[in-house]
């Protein structure tokens, strides 16, 4: 199973067009709010109906765990200690990870990105670098190891790509993006 966190705030773009993308893939993925209310207000005022609340995340089912970025939402993930318990964990546990825009800010908050190489929004590129995350300019999205990382709204559907590739392989990732951009 695949989570994608919605926080308050969240970049649509980054939530949507990789939802989408895994989803035709057929690759099961739940949409969840941080809070118990499923109707979660991204950064565009574009409101989302999310699939389930934090709570109710299997964790030993749990094959990969999305972190859209956006400001506030990212904001609002890193003051919520339920949130960052969550992302430490799946990290010490070896689940994949999945982060875009500034949300691979979160990891570096951990201290988790030190040798691991990484691409995000230019805005928190510093703080990135700053735990030793090697950055990668140039590059819409990128994996090492169990993370992949996204750059910005702009490269979400590189980054549902990328994903579909990671959890699937490559060739129908190719595919995949051949029949949305033929």
């Amino acid at each position: 199973m695949v989570y994608m966190l919605l926080a308050e705030g969240f970049e649509e773009t980054e939530a949507i067009a990789p939802l989408d993308l895994l989803r035709r893939a057929g690759i099961e993925v739940s949409t969840v709010s941080l809070t118990s209310d499923l109707l979660v207000a991204g950064g565009q005022g574009i409101t989302v109906k999310a699939d389930i609340t934090l709570g109710q995340i299997d964790f030993g089912a749990m094959e990969m765990l999305i972190l859209p970025g956006g400001g506030k939402g990212v904001r609002t993930m890193a003051g919520a200690p339920a949130v960052m318990d969550l992302i430490a964990r799946s990290w010490k546990e070896d689940k994949k990870i999945a982060a875009i825009c500034a949300a691979p800010s979160l990891l570096a908050k951990l201290g988790l990105l030190d040798g691991w190489s990484v691409v995000c929004h230019p805005s928190v590129s510093d703080a990135v670098s700053a735990v030793g995350g090697m950055l990668q300019p140039g590059v819409p999205a990128t994996r090492d190891r169990k993370l992949v990382t996204g750059k910005a709204a702009g490269y979400a559907i590189d980054f549902g790509i990328e994903l579909v590739a990671f959890l699937q392989d490559r060739e129908k990732a190719e595919k995949l993006r051949s029949a949305v951009a033929p």
